[in-house]
């Protein structure tokens, strides 16, 4: 796995339930007892990454871009959401966000200094077709076409992902938008001419970002954009709709792109984790896994919705054909995982045979009062992905926190918080390796502070302050501690 064995000590980790072999632990080793008058060690010693470990960061179209009416797109549901009074804190809106559109060449030199190897971005659907179908915006894909020589040139790999939300509002007006089948059939259209134009120099996509944040909530509770309130069971439909786009879309890519270009998709599942480290709430937590995440990623990655899902959904359950699975499941390359917070199982006699542990209300959480801490969801996406549905190659693709940035009277920003946050998740990632579970990268999020969705420009994720008044950009303490992560290629 590229390790330096120097790194290693004797120590070893036990085996687990279905775990392959334990690999030594880094140098996080068992000191033992000085003799009197001795001094410590020098010796560097720290949790050691394998040579080939992507370390990266990563952004999202609307939340970054700016250039709203620029160039000939056209607005997105995100738009009018945005624009709707009373949806967005302090009425935030995406119109400007950090202005990436004109600054993108800074913005890569931002991730040039932390030493990033690649970079997830969103391309922006209404930038590329402002109509949604049809006709190509020639000055939208070109847009991309830049920043993709730029961080090549730059020597930072691109990683694209083709939907990030911003749903072209045409198509939500036209059709209802993520209810209808015809928006599926537009986005795997999309999918595959953006394949087509970027593949040469794109070699890594991602289909969809996170399934319940723009349909559960889009169109649920509607609390995201549009903001749509369907009920059941047209919500089921909507959320099939949104698989068969994905599937459709992995399709269009293959057969659009480049060879050898690679296809996942980026989910944010229920992350179940076992409340103790026992047998039965290990075996408790892998049912949670499936279950809990039955309406996407588990139709994803088995190709059928468990029976448990299509039984307690009743007549509501979605209606498909057996075809609709085999697309939904069509064999990907990765996957990655948006990981931040924790759903801890127990196992119990139930019929379901486990438990949701709720947190108290003590329950430690960053600045957002949803983000719980809990760094052994790093441990445990990649160990779930392999050990429940066989993936072979894992990705942690976002995985970040809000702080209460300020800038201090001496022009730093002392974010300990983040650093405490990324460096504990980082630790459990080291142990999903060092186990043998197959993690492959981590992409930090974010790259730079944003538009918040919901909590508009009020809750900052970034690794570098951004002034939205001015728009610069100033280096936390957190992308100090990650650049030294990336220099050592370890965790210290």
């Amino acid at each position: 796995m590229g390790f330096s064995q120097k790194l290693f000590s004797r120590r070893r980790f036990g085996k687990t339930v279905g775990a392959v072999a334990a690999a030594p632990v880094a140098a996080n080793q068992l000191l033992t007892p000085l003799a009197s008058g001795a001094a410590p060690s020098a010796k560097p010693n720290y949790y050691a990454f394998p040579n080939n470990f992507v370390w990266a960061s990563a952004t999202a179209s609307y939340q970054i871009e700016g250039a709203a009416a620029e160039d000939g797109r056209k607005p997105s549901v995100w738009d009018t959401y945005s624009h709707t009074s009373g949806k967005v804190a302090n009425n935030d809106t995406g119109d400007v966000a950090n202005d990436d559109y004109h600054l993108y060449k800074e913005d890569i030199q931002l991730m040039k200094s932390l030493g990033v190897k690649a970079y997830r971005f969103s391309v922006a659907w209404p930038r590329v077709f402002p109509d949604g179908t049809g006709q190509p915006n020639e000055k939208g894909i070109a847009f991309y076409e830049r920043v993709v020589d730029e961080l090549r040139a730059n020597g930072i790999e691109p990683y694209a992902t083709l939907f990030h939300w911003d749903l072209p509002q045409v198509l939500e007006d036209k059709q209802g938008g993520w209810q209808s089948r015809d928006t599926s059939k537009a986005f795997a259209d999309y999918a595959g001419f953006v394949a087509k134009r970027l593949s040469d120099r794109v070699h890594n996509f991602f289909t969809i970002n996170e399934f319940s944040c723009f349909i559960d909530e889009g169109y649920g509770s509607g609390t995201k954009a549009p903001g749509k309130r369907v009920g059941q069971p047209k919500l089921n439909e909507t959320r099939h709709n949104a698989l068969m786009a994905h599937g459709m879309a992995v399709q269009a890519i293959r057969a659009a792109a480049k060879p050898k270009t690679k296809v996942g998709i980026a989910e944010n599942p229920s992350l179940c984790v076992p409340v103790v480290e026992t047998r039965p709430n290990i075996e408790a937590t892998q049912k949670a896994m499936r279950e809990l995440n039955a309406h996407f990623l588990t139709a994803v990655l088995e190709g059928k919705y468990t029976d448990n899902y299509l039984s307690s959904q009743g007549a509501n359950a979605p209606k498909y054909k057996a075809e609709e699975m085999k697309i939904i499941s069509s064999p990907l390359d990765f996957v990655g995982l948006n990981i931040y917070a924790p759903t801890h199982i127990s196992a119990d006699n139930s019929r379901q045979g486990f438990a949701v542990v709720p947190h108290p209300s003590s329950y430690p959480h960053m600045a957002s009062p949803w983000l719980f801490m809990g760094p052994e969801i790093a441990y445990w996406a990649p160990r779930h992905l392999r050990e429940i549905w066989k993936v072979e190659n894992v990705y942690i693709t976002e995985n970040g926190c809000s702080s209460d940035d300020r800038v201090a009277a001496d022009g730093h920003v002392y974010d300990t918080d983040r650093v405490m946050y990324v460096r504990a998740h980082l630790v459990q990632a080291h142990r999903a390796i060092s186990e043998g579970w197959p993690l492959r990268g981590y992409f930090l999020w974010s790259l730079m502070d944003n538009f918040e969705w919901n909590d508009g420009y009020g809750k900052r994720f970034g690794l570098y302050y951004v002034d939205f008044k001015t728009q610069k950009r100033i280096p936390k303490l957190s992308a100090s501690f990650y650049r030294e992560v990336i220099a050592r290629n370890g965790v210290a």
